[in-house]
C-alpha cells in the first residue's frame, strides 16, 4: 500500500486530458483507509453563493484551493481561508498532488466536467444539486462513482433533516394507509423565464473570466442576465423550478416510497421559448409497482401552479411543499425539512405517530465527511442522487417536447419520440469533451 504522500504526488501528474482517458489509479485509490480523526485535504471549485455555504460547512477540514471564474467571488473566500491557493480554471487545479476531496458548487452546466475528472483519479465529491445537466452525464457520474469506490454526496441538504426522516418513517409505518398519489409544487422561479436571447451586448466585467464560464455550453455573448444566479431559467445552463428544487421537494416520496425512474412523464406548460423554461409548468410523473407498493403517481407544479383544494384541503397551501396521499391521511412535507404534518381523511382519526426507524443523521455534510473517512455511505450518495436527478431532468425534456413520453430506462431511450432522444446528451464546446 503506498503512502498518502506518493498518491498525492501521482495525483498531482494526472492533467486533464489522461484524466479523460483513464481511470485506474481510483481502484487503488479507493483502498486507502484515512483514520477517522484526519483532515481531508479539500478544495472548492465555484465558491460563490452556495459554494460559500458549503465551504463554511466543511471548514473543520483542511481547505488547500479555491477556485472560480469570477474574481470578486474568489477574493471574499480567498479572505477566509488566506492558506489556500487559488485558481479559475479548475482543470489546473487537479493538477495538484495533495488532494483527497472535492466540493463542486457552480452552475448546472458546469457540474459534469469538474466531477467526473475529480472521480477519475480517486477523489472524494460532493457536488450540489441537480447532480448534472443532462441524463447522459448523470448515468456517467453514476456509473464513475461506483467504478471509484470513493465518497460523494449530492447537495440536496434536507434530506440528512429529522423532517423527511419523519416522513420516511410514516410512510413506511403503513399508517397512512397506501399511497398512490404525491404532489409537490414551488413558488419558482425567481429568475427570468420565458423570455428571448437578449440582443444587447455587454461588457464583460473585468473580475469574470466568460469563457470559463460558459465552459462546456455553446458560445454566445456575454450578459447580466446569465450571471450571477439568473442562469436557472436557460436551457444552455439550467433547468428552471424542476432541477433547481424537484431534488428537495421530490426527495422525501422518492426516498420513503423507494422509487426508482418514471415509465411515463407528460407536462402541461406556458409556451416554451427555444432559449428558455417557460414561466410555469406541471408534470405528472408515472412509477410502475414495486414489490408491495402499488403504481404511484407523482405531480410537479412550479410558477404559481399548485395542486387543487380538493388534493391540498385549502386555497391557500404554503409556496413550497410535497403533499403524500394515502388512503387513511394525508401527510405534508415542508420545504425545508420541518416537521411533516399528517391529516386525516374525513371520518377517520389521525394515526398513532409511528416509532423513529431512520438512523439520525449528523448533518448532510458531515454524512459525506464521515464516509469520505471510511464511515457509512451518505444519504444521497451518487447511486440515489442519479435516480432523483434523472427524474428531473425527464420532466424538463417533456417540458421542452411538448409529448407524453414513455421512458425506456435500461437502454435509456423514449419509447416513441426522437425529438425527445436527442436531448439525452449535449454536444460540448470544442476542448470540452469528456467522459467517453
Amino acid at each position: 500500500m503506498p503512502p498518502t504522500s506518493s498518491r498525492r504526488q501521482f495525483l498531482g501528474q494526472c492533467a486533464w486530458a489522461a484524466a479523460a482517458t483513464t481511470g485506474f489509479w481510483s481502484e487503488l485509490a479507493a483502498q486507502e483507509a484515512q483514520g477517522p480523526n484526519d483532515r481531508l485535504h479539500l478544495a472548492a471549485i465555484g465558491v460563490g453563493n452556495r459554494g460559500s455555504v458549503n465551504l463554511a460547512e466543511l471548514r473543520s477540514e483542511n481547505v488547500v484551493a479555491l477556485c472560480d471564474v469570477d474574481q470578486q467571488q474568489l477574493d471574499q473566500q480567498h479572505q477566509r481561508y488566506p492558506q489556500a491557493a487559488v485558481y479559475r480554471d479548475f482543470r489546473r487545479l487537479l493538477e495538484r498532488r495533495d488532494l483527497d476531496a472535492v466540493v463542486i458548487s457552480t452552475p448546472d452546466h458546469t457540474h459534469f466536467h469538474p466531477a467526473w475528472a475529480a472521480l477519475q483519479l480517486g477523489l472524494h465529491v460532493y457536488c450540489e444539486k441537480p447532480l448534472a445537466h443532462s441524463i447522459w452525464e448523470v448515468r456517467q457520474l453514476a456509473e464513475a462513482a461506483r467504478r471509484a469506490g470513493v465518497a460523494t454526496q449530492m447537495g440536496n441538504q434536507h434530506h440528512a433533516s429529522s423532517g423527511y426522516a419523519r416522513v420516511v418513517d410514516w410512510v413506511r409505518s403503513g399508517r397512512l394507509g397506501t399511497i398512490r398519489e404525491v404532489h409537490s409544487w414551488t413558488d419558482r422561479p425567481l429568475w427570468p423565464q420565458g423570455v428571448d436571447r437578449p440582443v444587447e451586448v455587454l461588457p464583460v466585467p473585468d473580475h469574470l473570466d466568460w469563457d470559463l464560464w460558459l465552459g462546456p455550453a455553446p458560445e454566445r455573448p456575454y450578459h447580466s442576465i446569465y450571471h450571477p444566479i439568473r442562469w436557472r431559467g436557460w436551457w444552455d445552463f439550467g433547468g428552471g423550478a424542476l432541477a433547481d428544487m424537484g431534488p428537495h421537494l421530490l426527495d422525501p416520496a422518492y426516498w420513503a416510497l423507494e422509487l426508482a425512474l418514471p415509465e411515463r412523464i407528460e407536462a402541461r406548460s406556458d409556451p416554451v421559448h427555444d432559449e428558455t423554461l417557460p414561466e410555469s409548468s406541471q408534470v405528472t410523473f408515472e412509477f410502475a409497482a414495486s414489490g408491495r407498493r402499488p403504481a404511484v403517481r407523482v405531480h410537479w407544479y412550479d410558477g404559481g401552479r399548485k395542486p387543487a383544494r380538493e388534493v391540498t384541503g385549502t386555497d391557500d397551501p404554503p409556496a413550497n411543499g410535497t403533499l403524500l396521499v394515502g388512503t387513511e391521511a394525508r401527510l405534508f412535507a415542508p420545504e425545508l425539512g420541518g416537521r411533516p404534518l399528517v391529516i386525516p381523511l374525513a371520518g377517520k382519526e389521525r394515526p398513532e405517530s409511528p416509532p423513529a426507524s431512520v438512523p439520525v443523521s449528523p448533518g448532510h455534510h458531515a454524512e459525506w465527511l464521515r464516509a469520505c473517512k471510511g464511515g457509512p455511505a451518505a444519504g444521497s450518495e451518487f447511486s440515489y442522487a442519479a435516480r432523483l436527478t434523472e427524474t428531473c431532468l425527464l420532466g424538463n425534456i417533456a417540458i421542452r417536447t411538448g409529448q407524453t413520453l414513455t421512458w425506456l430506462a435500461d437502454s435509456m431511450r423514449f419509447a416513441d419520440c426522437r425529438q425527445a432522444d436527442a436531448l439525452l446528451r449535449r454536444e460540448y464546446r470544442e476542448g470540452w469533451r469528456a467522459g467517453t
